[in-house]
């Protein structure tokens, strides 16, 4: 049972909001989140301690408090939000591999929850309808957050035989959506002119923003599980989602949206990577029996009701935005660069995360 529980990651939207609500739970006494910044937003009695996770202080933290339970959530998907890929990298790999090191030397840490991504199975045209826990990728991330995943999950691993004593959850999220938070994914989805892969239309499968929090909630005060795959219930393919976020598609072949996934990042509409252009063209699915039968959780939103969440704080399309057509005629021939020179001057106020 968890009593006292360090949050990693807490300055984010949310580890803010999960630290919040772990402080009502009444089997936590006390709830210690860390940052290199000051959280924007209420993390209700959680006390917070300016600490970077790459640093060995983390450990003087963790020994001091007693921690008995640490939950890991400052594996950052974004790169924009790190200050640029090395630092995304520096934060998600070493930063976890200093924070292990920390609860491996405290024998206090009796339990490690990890939140994890789906990311870690990649998307390729030979996967599995749906993957189950036990299942590896077919294509192996090559770069960026997914890469990211793979790593941290094969170091808690590692520590998990140093320190077999100790409980490990690691939740394999779907992304993760809704009204508040923000991601490559919401970026894209709010784009005023959305390229979609010309010739695929992907099974996408989400989670809402309540139902990670809850399913964190589940996995650091109820049983350990082990790897757990979280999603809501159901599928919607990539052009049921642009039409519910009321955007007009613009196809574009493969290669030439790999330019323009590249054009839009440096431009600051939106950050993709190679493997999220993958994962539009083919897509993800997620058994979550073991969600189910094991952590004992039932997401409280589908898949689509979570992206109608989302879809419904999404600003509305601009005049103007629907007479894209002559757009289509330069992505096919690669010109990426002009198509998001038109999509910048449509483009709508972002959304705070």
């Amino acid at each position: 049972m968890a009593d006292v529980v360090l949050v990693t990651g807490v300055s984010r939207y949310l580890g803010g909001h999960f630290a919040r609500r772990l402080t009502a739970e009444p089997s936590v006494s006390r709830v210690i989140g860390v940052d290199v910044i000051p959280p924007p937003h209420d993390i209700g009695r959680a006390e917070f301690v300016r600490a970077d996770i790459r640093n060995p202080m983390i450990g003087k933290i963790i020994a001091q408090a007693e921690v008995d339970t640490v939950v890991h959530m400052n594996v950052i998907a974004t790169p924009t939000h790190a200050g640029g890929r090395s630092s995304q990298k520096e934060i998600n790999v070493i930063g976890t591999m200093q924070l292990l090191a920390a609860c491996q030397k405290a024998p206090s840490v009796r339990r490690l929850v990890v939140k994890s991504s789906a990311a870690v199975y990649g998307s390729s045209p030979r996967d599995p309808a749906m993957f189950t826990e036990d299942m590896g990728p077919k294509s192996l991330p090559r770069a960026g957050f997914g890469k990211d995943s793979v790593e941290v999950e094969g170091y808690v691993r590692g520590f998990s035989r140093r320190r077999p004593d100790t409980e490990i959850t690691m939740l394999r999220f779907a992304n993760i959506i809704g009204p508040g938070i923000r991601t490559s994914l919401t970026d894209y989805f709010s784009l005023p002119v959305v390229p979609v892969p010309l010739g695929f239309d992907a099974r996408l499968q989400f989670v809402h923003e309540d139902d990670a929090i809850s399913a964190l909630l589940r996995a650091t005060t109820g049983p350990s599980v082990g790897i757990t795959n979280i999603a809501g219930d159901g599928v919607i393919t990539v052009a049921q989602a642009v039409g519910m976020a009321g955007r007009p598609i613009l196809p574009v072949p493969r290669l030439a949206a790999g330019m323009l996934g590249n054009a839009l990042k440096r431009s600051g509409l939106a950050d993709f990577s190679a493997d999220q252009l993958q994962f539009l063209a083919f897509g993800r699915g997620l058994d979550t029996t073991r969600m189910r039968e094991v952590l004992g959780f039932e997401p409280r939103w589908t898949t689509r009701e979570a992206f109608a969440d989302f879809a419904r704080g999404v600003g509305p399309l601009v005049p103007g935005a629907s007479a894209v057509g002559s757009l289509v005629g330069s992505a096919v021939t690669g010109v990426a660069g002009g198509a998001v020179h038109a999509i910048g001057h449509l483009r709508v106020p972002g959304r705070n995360d």
